[in-house]
């Protein structure tokens, strides 16, 4: 056999390789495409539960648009650049009635992006945050999935807050993650935001 045609066997073979590898990768994906979603679904109703466990179920909000709710922020007072709005759903109890909403946010922390859904009642008052994806430092950043961090955000008022490095924190204040001072700040942010959002949403302006 040629060196060319030895060339052109190694070449047709590696294609081969190639197409039939690129078949199963792809059937692997449809295959695992429907548990996956079914999984990714489920992770999500777990969030939305854990801010408002008195809801019988959660509906999208038709008429939400991520572009405009961003945009509403950013030239809402405040810094919240660093902050999008990505979903909005609101939350109601077995006979349909509507108890508030649930909002996800995406703010930039110091791992990266980290994404939060908020829960807020009707009245204005915050249930609670649940964190759906991080990547901040273990040990550090990560606390802000505790329950030390997160307990200072439930049953606040619809309103602005900042966070200190002093304890315990005073009125309006919210304690510091010890060594994780930037993942803090990120998440509050966040949460002053979907305030913010929340307030439009209800008529209450800014």
């Amino acid at each position: 056999m040629s060196k060319t045609k030895a060339i052109l066997k190694d070449a047709m073979i590696l294609t081969a390789i190639t197409l039939v590898a690129g078949f199963l990768l792809g059937l692997v994906f449809q295959v695992t495409a429907a548990p996956r979603e079914k999984a990714a679904k489920a992770q999500t109703e777990a969030a939305y539960k854990s801010v408002f466990e008195k809801a019988s179920s959660f509906e999208d909000v038709k008429d939400f648009d991520g572009d405009a709710a961003t945009k509403l922020l950013h030239k809402a007072d405040g810094n919240y650049s660093t902050v999008k709005i990505t979903g909005l759903c609101e939350a109601k109890d077995s006979s349909g009635k509507s108890l508030g909403y649930v909002i996800t946010l995406v703010t930039k922390s110091y791992g990266g992006d980290a994404t939060l859904a908020m829960g807020v009642t009707n009245e204005g008052v915050m249930n609670g945050y649940s964190i759906t994806d991080i990547s901040d430092t273990p040990g550090l950043g990560m606390k802000a999935k505790e329950s030390k961090f997160m307990n200072q955000f439930k049953d606040l008022a619809a309103g602005t807050y900042h966070v200190t490095k002093s304890s315990p924190a005073g009125d309006g204040e919210i304690e510091a993650i010890s060594g994780a001072t930037i993942t803090s700040k990120a998440i509050t942010d966040a949460i002053n935001a979907g305030f913010v959002y929340f307030k439009s949403l209800t008529g209450g302006g800014q």
